[in-house]
């Protein structure tokens, strides 16, 4: 009896690559990540040496095979995924030319403005479903024009960031559908790229990957990378897909109405669809879904979890001003000590709210100048109140997603959740109040290099098609259902959603003063 075939997932995280190498029941045969650090030359920059993201990939499938005793020919796929939107580019002998801009880079608004002013903002929402947000691909590549004119002449090849590991792994330039959706190039209905888009903004198609399915062959193992990874010399790698539509394949999350929140640093609310659509003014994300023929809406916040870890680090810093102390030791115990006692509080804080706008927001306002604010502080209000309204004030901020995803016409019903929030039962609980449907847990080894895996095995041949590897392998825990305080928290959420046009001016004059 030949063995079970295994299959290998990357994700290359903004802090981190790692890996994830499964069977075909979705069992964890091993878990690696390896670190690289970031920079920042200036403000709002955001930036990465692509060649530490190879170093990375590299010693962490060195190191799932060395944990294993593996030989790496039961592999029978590689799949990629992870941060989406930034910009890497190469010159002709495939160097890379400066150091990759990241998602989370806020230096191209001039260029979004002018990308909207030449194709018009009616118009680009028809070419690419989008609105063009300073994270986006399409602006840092005109940055680099409008700044760096040399290298911007010596570009060749201009790749998103899994997408250079692919041509580390393999020598081949390509993409998937789901990673460029997020560029400002693609034509995200026709799930090609938009000649339009380049002709207007002067980009050449030349110097772009093709773009495929993310269950497609995108190449194999070349020799060189299987001596510096430990892989075995042409081994399938597949296309993969970004890091959410991964993520929402590891999930479960690919039949039409099918829903997920992830709880990490940030927060984002998922819908898969059969049809494209695009909602109103660009409100929502409209990508391709890593599922063929099929389409995502996605709402991103900025600031979720990040919210709770703020205020943990806040309560560890000042206890002595703070009074309710959060013990200063390591592992989980600092949450599982706020949210304990924030579980006595009644829901809706007696009046507090809190606006988890911490690190500017994307959706529904997108707003880089958003701010946090605690509102209705009274004397009656303790620490574990504040903590209460921080859980609140994040399932606030999602069921704003959800409730621009229900005006679309979908109507999910349930939501799966995944992330580090997801092991908190009282905040699953919030959640499941305040979005008015049944809250399942995912589980998912390592999020999206397990789904990256999964898209890999349907590419192998392992599964027909991706519902057919999803429900082999993709696990659910705990389901949380609406309580009775559901009803409690409709005023509330009214009261949340006033907080920030009434704000908005305060945070553009705050910032003007900054």
């Amino acid at each position: 009896m030949s063995p079970t075939p295994l299959l290998l997932g990357i994700d290359l995280g903004t802090s981190a690559c790692k890996v994830a190498l499964i069977d075909t029941t979705g069992a964890t045969v091993a878990e690696t990540e390896a670190a690289y650090p970031s920079s920042s030359p200036q403000p709002l920059w955001s930036e990465q040496n692509p060649r530490d993201w190879w170093l990375a990939a590299a010693r962490s499938i060195r190191g799932a095979l060395a944990r294993v005793g593996l030989n790496a020919q039961r592999i029978a796929g590689v799949g990629l995924t992870g941060q989406m939107h930034g910009l890497v580019v190469l010159d002709a002998d495939g160097d890379v030319l400066r150091p990759a801009i990241l998602w989370n880079d806020q230096r191209t608004q001039p260029q979004c403005a002018q990308i909207t002013r030449l194709v018009g903002a009616e118009r680009l929402l028809e070419l690419t479903g989008n609105i063009v947000l300073p994270g986006f691909t399409l602006p840092k590549l005109l940055w680099v024009r409008d700044h760096e004119p040399s290298i911007y002449a010596s570009i060749a090849h201009v790749l998103l960031p899994k997408d250079f590991i692919r041509y580390c792994l393999t020598g081949r330039f390509a993409t998937d559908v789901s990673d460029a959706s997020g560029t400002a190039m693609f034509d995200v209905a026709r799930r090609r790229w938009s000649d339009e888009m380049l002709r207007v903004c002067g980009a050449e198609r030349a110097r772009l990957p093709e773009a495929l399915e993310s269950t497609a062959l995108s190449g194999t193992i070349t020799p060189r990378s299987a001596a510096e990874t430990g892989l075995s010399s042409g081994t399938p790698v597949f296309a993969g897909a970004g890091d959410q539509a991964a993520a929402a394949v590891g999930a479960g999350v690919v039949n039409d109405g099918d829903t997920c929140v992830t709880l990490g640093t940030s927060g984002v609310v998922f819908t898969a669809m059969r049809a494209h659509r695009v909602a109103p003014g660009g409100v929502l994300h409209a990508f391709c879904h890593a599922v063929p023929e099929t389409w995502h809406m996605m709402g991103v916040m900025l600031s979720a979890g990040g919210s709770l870890r703020w205020w943990r680090d806040v309560l560890r810093g000042g206890t002595a001003m703070c009074g309710d102390a959060v013990p200063s030791v390591d592992g989980d115990a600092p949450y599982a000590a706020m949210i304990h006692a924030a579980a006595g509080v009644t829901p809706g804080c007696e009046g507090l709210l809190f606006l988890p706008y911490l690190t500017g927001e994307r959706t529904p306002h997108a707003d880089p100048l958003a701010r946090g604010a605690f509102v209705g502080l009274t004397a009656r209000h303790a620490t574990a109140h504040m903590t209460r309204a921080v859980l609140e004030g994040v399932a606030f901020g999602l069921c704003d997603s959800l409730e621009l995803i229900r005006k679309t016409g979908t109507r999910p019903r349930s939501v799966r959740l995944s992330g580090g929030g997801a092991r908190s039962a009282v905040w699953r609980q919030i959640m499941a109040d305040i979005f008015g449907v049944d809250v399942i847990v995912a589980h998912g080894a390592q999020g999206g290099a397990f789904g990256a895996a999964l898209l890999a095995g349907v590419g192998a041949g392992c599964f027909a098609n991706v519902a057919e590897a999803c429900a082999a392998a993709c696990k659910t825990g705990e389901t949380t259902s609406p309580g009775p305080n559901r009803e409690a928290y409709r005023d509330a959420y009214e009261r949340f959603r006033m907080l920030y046009p009434t704000l908005a001016p305060t945070f553009r004059s705050s910032a003007a003063d900054a």
